[in-house]
């Protein structure tokens, strides 16, 4: 369609986010194009440009199937194919056809990917108020790391110093959670378990 052709207050068929829809067109937009509301919807959208229009509702063209070839004409039928439907869809047409809200109700949902159940691995931090808690002694956050991975309780994903990471998580939880808290300091650089 050309700009010259929209009128304001028709029916067309345009091309909104992918899919044909009948719009009809309020007012120009201040910013170019037209201001339309989507039929379907009643959602108000903005025609930027004619190319989006295909042609006026219940007319010829594009919105009823009809291919126009080069020239203005209308494109010649294949032979063995059926010809495109010259006219607008009546209101039984209509009625058949399903909305968009219909279509996803129609849709099942996605199944979910059931997960294999892996045994929750333990944090380091953990480790260390369970290997606390056997031991009944102060210990240094480095002696700890190196009982919970004797035990098997952790191991260090491959950082260079695993028992700072351990040691500030323990004053991190220590000042977090105060009296609450797993640990207890006793002297500096050792904790044992609180009780």
């Amino acid at each position: 369609m050309t700009k010259s052709e929209v009128k304001i207050g028709g029916v067309y068929t345009a091309k909104v986010t992918n899919k044909l829809v009948q719009v009809r067109i309020d007012a120009e937009s201040r910013y170019g194009g037209w201001d339309a509301t989507n039929l379907a919807t009643n959602k108000k959208v903005r025609i930027k440009s004619a190319q989006r229009l295909r042609a006026a509702a219940g007319g010829h063209g594009a919105a009823t199937g009809a291919k126009k070839a080069k020239g203005g004409k209308k494109a010649k039928v294949r032979p063995g194919t059926q010809p495109a439907q010259t006219s607008a869809p009546t209101g039984e047409d209509m009625a058949t056809q399903a909305t968009p809200a219909e279509d996803a109700k129609a849709k099942k949902p996605r199944a979910k990917k059931a997960k294999a159940d892996k045994p929750k691995r333990v944090s380091g931090l953990d480790a260390a108020a369970k290997v606390l808690e056997e031991s009944g002694q102060p210990m240094t956050a480095k002696e700890m790391v190196e009982a919970a991975e004797q035990k098997g309780y952790w191991k260090s994903p491959g950082g260079k110093t695993p028992h700072a990471t351990v040691y500030s998580a323990i004053i991190r939880e220590c000042a977090a959670k105060g009296k609450d808290s797993r640990f207890r300091k006793t002297e500096r650089g050792k904790f044992t378990r609180n009780k």
